[in-house]
């Protein structure tokens, strides 16, 4: 496909960590975007190079949007082929903030059903959607049809993957009603250039819980370049369907939960967790089947 055959797509949130990679993914394989940055975040280290960029980029359009206004919503899709949904919280995760998750989602794909132009959705989730539950002790493998159970998660307050799971819940049960396509890619803790700095209350919120998770064998991480080019395999290749787990390294080794606070300080020194609820280390249970099929082009 030559460069001006290829269409528009829109990236909101934009001004988020993995928003802005896959904007610059984008960007780089010849894509005209559409950058949709909260109102409300505030100028950013972030959105300030993204309207740097839009100075010098043609390709390139920002809009101001609010997850919670439609209609804002409405105006950046126009004309695009595909919408990357990033949407993540800078000020951290409480109760309060799930709501806000969710209802932006189904904001998000409501607006897109209302859109003639949308060929699929790119619902960036985590996996922490799919891995907290009572017998998360258990030798189960955990895959791609695995949810986080929400009450497990309101009582241990789990905010963000509470958020997580029940806003990817409400896109799919909309995007299905509405007939779209649509894909969910569900990250492990996202890790690369300037995250302490960029990421911080997401890599937080992301690690509440994550001793436990260690031991269970499903704490996970994920490149940020290596996820920004799954979004954008996902959209590119037809047929992709459903969710998707996406990581490249697992941390399930003493060695690798010390590297894997070395690569986060000053954010965090130690790996935060709580009291153990298993007596023994599980090896890796998580399964990326589906990822491997799309990253070697056979999905």
């Amino acid at each position: 496909m030559d460069i001006e055959e290829l269409p528009s797509v829109c990236v909101l949130d934009a001004s988020t960590y993995v928003g802005y990679w896959i904007l610059k993914g984008l960007l780089s394989r010849g894509y005209t975007v559409h950058a949709a940055i909260q109102k409300n975040n505030g100028e950013t280290e972030i959105v300030k190079k993204i309207r740097e960029m839009e100075r010098e980029e043609e390709r390139l359009a920002v809009f101001e949007v609010d997850a919670l206004d439609y209609h804002s919503i409405l105006i950046a899709l126009k004309g695009c082929s595909a919408m990357f949904c990033c949407l993540d919280s800078t000020d951290g995760y409480d109760d309060n903030m799930v709501d806000w998750e969710i209802r932006g989602a189904i904001n998000v794909v409501e607006a897109c059903a209302q859109t003639d132009s949308i060929e699929k959705i790119i619902f960036s989730s985590s996996l922490t959607a799919a891995i907290w539950r009572e017998n998360i002790c258990s030798d189960k493998d955990v895959d791609e049809r695995s949810w986080s159970d929400q009450e497990f998660c309101r009582k241990l307050k789990l905010w963000y993957a509470l958020a997580k799971t029940l806003s990817e819940q409400a896109a799919w049960a909309l995007a299905m009603d509405r007939m779209l396509t649509m894909v969910s890619i569900n990250a492990g803790l996202v890790l690369g250039p300037g995250v302490s700095q960029q990421n911080p209350s997401s890599t937080i919120s992301y690690l509440k819980g994550a001793a436990q998770m260690y031991e269970n064998g499903v704490l996970a991480s994920v490149d940020v370049s290596f996820l920004a080019d799954v979004h954008i395999r996902a959209f590119q290749d037809r047929s992709t369907c459903g969710r998707y787990f996406c990581f490249n390294q697992t941390v399930n080794t003493e060695d690798g939960a010390v590297k894997l606070a070395q690569s986060l300080n000053p954010l965090v020194s130690l790996l935060p967790g709580y009291e153990n609820q298993c007596s023994e280390v599980h090896a890796e249970r998580l399964r990326t089947k589906k990822l491997s099929k799309l990253v070697e082009g056979t999905a």
